[in-house]
């Protein structure tokens, strides 16, 4: 079967290139493995942000009601729900006129041309869009059927006892502060000195030291050497401990996934750091792309879906103004994070020369009503005023970075943002504020 792309995984990226590339005239085959909808919908952001909406509600009873609990069988159902739903509307926006939709694991056979089964599929453009899995951590001994990831955690029926999470990255500190917020006892054992490492560490410490408040305990500069039925052993400055939990999640990060791909028969390079692009997500082998978590660049999403309409804009020959250099990330702990740019580390580490404004919830009216005071906003700007980052932990802090990261996309400068009306009384007025000075 011939088309003018083929798409391998249906992932964010994946899925949202073939809709992109049918309306816009081209025949596309899409293949995938598993779900429709990849591991955002069916196993990461989709299903942790339901269960960070369950916590909000939970914690917002618990101003009125301290007893309140979990029912943690409607929260499996609401799961469910939301995930069905939606993958039903990706496997809907894969029969739109254009697209056809392959179930099976594609492998290459050349490089114009994928096998899914005994069934061969040709074209003149590939884009391989698989995703990423979980990865483990090094040089540490495993007995792998001790140990969650995020995929089981989302396969609880119920809340557990106690959790041990190996990892303060992303996944890690969501899932502390969820299960923690429904009654989970939960400790996090980290081998860096701070947790969310591409965060300002300044943002990074005051939200962990927000999450130990709440009773989250976190063993930081500390290397896990064996995770086994008796819990996880881990040296912290020469002494070894160990932490027993009813669950141990290994949250160390994603790794990109190419296995099975047969990358080798197409002349495709990789690394275990993914497979190897440009900036434009072209790989070394004429007409063949790579978006998303497995080429390593940045594993975000988002950031999978505008690399794929990058990709679909020069297979038509349309310019685009996409800025894959300013990429904005959040993390739905409570209280969130969220980042874009560079920090205040990078500046210092690197000498550039930059100023950085601040300013709190606390003096937030908005932020004061809802009860969520605590939090901190810092923008950073270049020795020519222009914004070049923006960290922030705070209630709607993912909200807050996006405004700036827009700003950021058009050049803005500080005193440009100065002369910008915000609404009052909002949580965005946070911003105003940092940069009235």
């Amino acid at each position: 079967m011939n088309s003018d792309i083929i798409i391998i995984g249906s992932g964010p990226g994946g899925y949202q290139a073939a809709a992109y590339a049918a309306k816009n005239g081209l025949k596309v085959t899409i293949i995938e493995e598993c779900h429709a909808g990849g591991t955002c919908l069916n196993e990461g952001c989709i299903p942790t942000k339901t269960l960070c909406h369950e916590v909000d509600v939970l914690e917002t009873l618990k101003t009125a009601m301290p007893s309140a609990k979990i029912d943690y069988a409607h929260v499996g159902q609401r799961l469910a729900d939301v995930i069905g739903r939606l993958r039903s509307g990706v496997e809907q926006l894969m029969s739109m006129p254009g697209i056809t939709m392959v179930k099976g694991h594609a492998s290459f056979k050349d490089a114009h041309t994928v096998c899914v089964g005994d069934e061969e599929y040709s074209a003149s453009k590939i884009i391989i869009a698989t995703g990423s899995k979980p990865k483990m951590p090094p040089h540490a001994e495993i007995d792998m059927s001790v140990v969650s990831t995020s995929t089981e955690m989302l396969q609880l029926d119920h809340v557990p006892e106690s959790i041990a999470i190996v990892g303060a990255g992303v996944i890690g500190m969501e899932f502390a502060s969820i299960f923690n917020s429904f009654g989970s006892k939960v400790t996090v054992i980290e081998f860096l000195k701070e947790c969310l490492p591409a965060v300002d560490s300044d943002i990074a410490k005051r939200l962990r030291k927000q999450l130990e408040k709440r009773g989250i305990v976190f063993s930081m500069q500390s290397a896990v050497k064996r995770i086994s039925g008796d819990g996880i052993l881990f040296e912290r400055k020469g002494k070894e401990d160990t932490v027993k939990a009813e669950i141990l999640l290994v949250a160390t990060g994603r790794k990109p996934n190419i296995n099975g791909l047969k990358l080798e028969a197409a002349g495709i390079e990789y690394s275990p750091n993914g497979i190897t692009t440009d900036s434009r997500m072209h790989t070394n082998v004429e007409g063949i792309y790579a978006i998303g978590d497995v080429n390593g660049r940045q594993m975000l999403a988002h950031a999978a879906t505008m690399q794929g309409y990058m990709v679909v804009n020069e297979i038509l020959g349309k310019s685009s103004d996409i800025r894959l250099d300013i990429m904005p990330a959040a993390i739905f702990t409570r209280p969130e994070a969220a980042c874009v740019g560079v920090s205040e580390d990078y500046c210092k580490e690197n000498g550039v020369e930059y100023t950085c404004r601040k300013a709190f919830f606390r003096s937030n009216g908005k932020a004061l009503s809802m009860n969520e005071t605590e939090g901190m906003l810092k923008i950073i700007a270049d020795n020519n005023d222009k914004i070049i980052g923006c960290h922030c932990f705070g209630p709607h802090a993912a909200d807050i970075v996006q405004e700036i990261s827009v700003l950021m996309c058009r050049d803005t400068t500080i005193s440009q943002l100065a002369d910008m009306v915000h609404i009052h009384p909002t949580l965005g007025e946070i911003i105003h504020d940092a940069v009235m000075e």
